[in-house]
């Protein structure tokens, strides 16, 4: 089923949570009592956390929060669910926060307060966020599928297939926090990777799925880790001989402009962006920009976008996960639209251009999945309400 956390039966010992039980309780006290002064992750703790994401694994969480006042939560099916019973102190969420950094990351997120990072227990991948409330530290732990999921099994409309076919242009998946962006996003690289023999240079923060070269060569590289930053990252990629350059996120002017640049000279360009939908996304991107350059990236945008998929990942009633989505193909009237301020007139060229274009409306999809079986008429309910 598209989007379940499949994590293959090698890579993951079956655990159910009475197994973990036990020793998860014996841990959790050894937390509480261990010595505050000492930083150095003790083997207890890390068997803690292991324990915490082998279990996370087994139940098909998605995220794992580790926050003062509250029981280690699962987040299963969209809800916030207690692991336990064990309510953590402020030290001991401190305590299994810091058993998962080294001494200098420890000392740069002291300065910082905040930091992502990547994290393998066994042979599964973590995307973690670190940060202070309201004096204590607590983590947010994102679950990763095991390698990048295929295109084809992410069931997106055919048009998404055609322009990763494409030679040059922009591509844009974008959504909420939670919805599958980035998921997708490793979809398309690995699609190109599997049928194109092209150059492939992507600049992530941090890298969340590990891609191994197939037809195609492809470069990634940690803000960081690799380069300092997404624009010094993209100002070198374009003197590599890219033929497809990945961003991670959109999250500031300079990325932008370099970003549509590479796009109208003949790369093409994916990223992500966080946006609540199609008609919203022009007004997200030019909030990086300065007014006296809109104009420019206007015409840039204009020219050098091909479509942009916006997604929402939905519950099914058979346990899984199904993404639901609303695509915008850039053409000639879309490009007169996106030269202007009134971007509201993009939710009509949707709706007009889905059989000559292939373009898609929230609704339809929806209704697919509605007809097909796979969401319940609550979820359709809640969803296309905010696409009317």
């Amino acid at each position: 089923m598209a989007f379940d956390h499949a994590v293959p039966p090698q890579m993951v010992t079956p655990v159910t949570p009475t197994q973990v039980e036990t020793t998860w309780s014996k841990r959790f006290e050894f937390v509480k009592v261990t010595s505050a002064e000492s930083h150095q992750p003790h083997a207890e703790i890390t068997m803690l956390i292991s324990s915490i994401l082998k279990r996370a694994v087994a139940e098909r969480a998605t995220d794992v929060h580790i926050v003062c006042g509250m029981p280690v939560m699962f987040r299963l099916n969209g809800d916030m669910v207690p692991s336990d019973e064990n309510v953590l102190t402020a030290q001991a969420a401190k305590k299994m926060c810091y058993s998962m950094l080294s001494e200098s990351q420890i000392a740069t997120f002291e300065q910082d307060l905040d930091m992502d990072f990547i994290r393998t227990y066994g042979r599964n991948r973590f995307r973690i966020n670190l940060s202070r409330n309201s004096n204590s530290v607590g983590a947010v732990i994102r679950i990763l599928d095991y390698e990048p999921m295929r295109l084809e099994d992410i069931k997106l409309p055919e048009v998404v297939t055609r322009m990763c076919l494409r030679d040059k242009g922009l591509m844009l998946v974008t959504g909420t926090t939670s919805q599958g962006k980035t998921t997708t996003l490793a979809g398309i690289v690995d699609y190109i990777n599997r049928h194109r023999h092209k150059h492939i240079i992507s600049i992530e923060d941090p890298i969340e799925y590990i891609h191994e070269n197939k037809k195609s060569v492809l470069r990634q590289r940690e803000i960081g880790k690799d380069t300092k930053t997404f624009e010094t990252g993209l100002k070198a990629a374009l003197r590599q001989d890219p033929d497809v350059i990945v961003i991670g996120e959109m999250r500031d002017y300079d990325s932008i402009k370099i970003a549509l640049t590479a796009a109208e000279t003949g790369v093409l360009v994916l990223s992500t962006l966080h946006t609540i939908s199609v008609d919203k996304i022009i007004e997200r991107l030019f909030s990086y920009v300065p007014s006296e350059q809109e104009t420019q990236i206007r015409m840039m945008l204009s020219e050098a976008l091909l479509c942009i998929v916006h997604q929402e990942l939905l519950p099914t009633l058979k346990e899984g996960k199904r993404v639901a989505c609303e695509i915008l193909v850039n053409t000639l009237a879309v490009q007169n639209v996106l030269r202007r301020p009134e971007t509201y007139y993009l939710k009509t060229y949707i709706v007009t251009g889905q059989k000559s274009h292939g373009m898609r409306t929230m609704k339809k999809s929806l209704d697919e999945l509605f007809l097909e079986g796979e969401i319940s008429q609550e979820v359709y309910d809640a969803v296309l309400i905010n696409y009317q």
